[in-house]
């Protein structure tokens, strides 16, 4: 683990989210907030008020939550109150993270002016597979002024500079990071979160069971992918559940699909299951897969974002079209019906992640970028 040098005085961030839910931005922020140590005070403001993803932070993290009136219905007034909230708080630096947080932007543009960095991690299952022209002005207002844009994907990437209008100088690439040896390391069998019959294959995924997630799909998949002694593990929780319970009991393999619900450490599905899969309509760069590829599993999932360039080469055959639940079915049956490919893909997965997509690349990267916008106000 690397040690972040901090100075006397801490430089103070204020996080902006739509929710502080469990989630992947919230769950990356937790980490880099755990290794940026004592250097950096964080104040971490909820548009929904939701805040369960605090658990996450261990008592290294110096935080504080932001109470604030927040008027859905209200935009404008929601941006006057939040420029109140920057010109009381007074932080370093401002860090929204996504469109649901875009409202802080434009009270920063009313009020102080602080130096502010945008985080934007993908898109919700209403922007799945269209567009808004008015979204894509308001982030253009919004972030007229921002010193840079933070994208984890290069399809991103090229959405921000060609649809929202933001230079590529304040555009900044920077891929999600695992820490490799917690997913890498091997759990016994009493540490999973599932259990196994004698014999039995498992494929599995880690996600927010939300729509744009479209577990249905896999769920359908894995029943018509033939593999008899087979299980599907979901891990995580989310409003679909009961209608992927449904679905699961409708297609006759209840007995055969296990829900976890949220695991504070997903290692212990990881460590259990043969196989990933991921069935979304939208992603970008899923730290679920990341993890995936550190504990050394091979992926079928649907070609969106960056997931066909995220696996390894070996493995991008198994990255099918979206629309087609044929072929990710039939990913799946390759999958479950050969010993040895699985262990080639889940090797070649390992090693690129350990590459490309560390934990101690980002933290430095994330360091590096708090420090620099610090340095305009300090």
């Amino acid at each position: 683990m690397n040690v972040i040098a901090h100075p006397a005085r801490p430089i103070t961030l204020l996080h902006a989210f739509s929710t502080f839910a469990v989630g992947g931005p919230q769950t990356r922020f937790a980490t880099l907030a755990d290794r940026l140590g004592p250097k950096y005070r964080h104040f971490i403001a909820s548009m929904s008020g939701r805040t369960e993803a605090a658990s996450l932070l261990t008592e290294a993290v110096r935080y504080e939550l932001v109470q604030f009136a927040n008027s859905p219905a209200n935009p404008i007034g929601n941006a006057l109150r939040f420029a109140g909230e920057l010109r009381r708080i007074r932080p370093d630096v401002l860090v929204t993270y996504n469109w649901g947080a875009l409202e802080w932007a434009l009270g920063n543009l009313i009020g102080p002016r602080l130096p502010h960095i945008h985080i934007e991690d993908g898109f919700g299952p209403d922007e799945a597979r269209r567009r808004f022209l008015r979204r894509a002005w308001l982030r253009r207002i919004s972030l007229i002024c921002t010193r840079t844009v933070v994208v984890p994907s290069r399809n991103l990437e090229r959405i921000a500079r060609r649809e929202w209008g933001i230079p590529q100088r304040r555009l900044q690439y920077l891929p999600n990071g695992v820490e490799m040896a917690r997913f890498g390391a091997s759990l016994p069998e009493s540490e999973w979160a599932f259990a196994k019959k004698a014999g039995e294959l498992a494929v599995g995924t880690c996600a927010a069971l939300r729509p744009e997630k479209n577990l249905k799909r896999l769920i359908r998949a894995f029943s018509s992918c033939g593999a008899g002694h087979s299980r599907l593990v979901i891990c995580g929780e989310g409003p679909e559940r009961p209608g992927l319970e449904r679905l699961a009991e409708s297609l006759g393999i209840s007995d055969r699909v296990a829900f976890t619900g949220y695991l504070a450490r997903p290692e212990t599905v990881l460590a259990g299951l043969d196989i990933f899969a991921m069935s979304s309509d939208t992603e970008q760069m899923p730290y679920g897969l990341l993890e995936a590829m550190a504990a050394g599993l091979p992926a079928a999932a649907t070609d969106v974002g960056d997931i066909k360039s995220i696996v390894a080469e070996p493995n991008r055959p198994f990255i099918v079209p979206a629309l087609d639940e044929g072929q990710l079915a039939q990913a799946l049956g390759r999958l479950f019906g050969s010993a040895e490919l699985r262990s080639r893909l889940g090797q070649a997965n390992r090693i690129k992640a350990e590459a490309e997509f560390s934990l101690d690349v980002m933290v430095r990267a994330y360091d590096r970028l708090f420090e620099k916008a610090a340095s305009v106000v300090a």
